[in-house]
């Protein structure tokens, strides 16, 4: 499977809608939005940090199958990664690519660590962060935190 990364420039949301249409995927990615995915809300409130930075993550044809942000962490050294999502039809092997797609666009924003929450029963997401060198710092209502050197 061949994927690709391309930045969300010009700020564009409608990829992320047509993506974020099952009320459970989008409760997944980010708990406390509003159902049905509003982009005025998350254009006003989950991405709206100016050195905030989101990509999509593109399949071999181009199409936008998967989305992440990586938010200002603690200082401009850390990012945090955000708001993940992989499509059904890519996921079993696109968390791996996303994951270093991530890490190589925090480098890019002079990360030299990038943090990330996770929950605690999806076991997938957590062993592939796991395999990835993430180190679980805390556990709490749920969600695991977890946080990554970047070399």
């Amino acid at each position: 499977m061949t994927l690709s990364v391309r930045p969300n420039a010009p700020f564009d949301l409608t990829p992320l809608s047509s993506l974020l249409t099952d009320e459970s995927d989008l409760a997944l990615v980010n708990p406390s939005a509003k159902h049905p995915f509003d982009p005025l809300e998350w254009s006003e409130t989950w991405l709206c940090e100016p050195d905030d930075a989101s990509y999509y993550v593109l399949d071999g044809e181009g199409r936008e199958v998967g989305f992440f942000a990586l938010r200002v962490g603690v200082g401009p050294e850390v990012r945090h990664l955000a708001y993940v999502y992989v499509a059904p039809e890519v996921r079993g092997g696109a968390g791996h690519a996303l994951v270093e797609m991530a890490e190589d666009k925090a480098r890019e924003l002079g990360a030299l660590s990038l943090s990330l929450k996770v929950e605690t029963e999806n076991a997938p997401a957590l062993k592939i962060y796991e395999s990835a060198g993430y180190e679980e710092l805390s556990r709490r209502s749920g969600m695991a935190t977890m946080r990554r050197d970047l070399d």
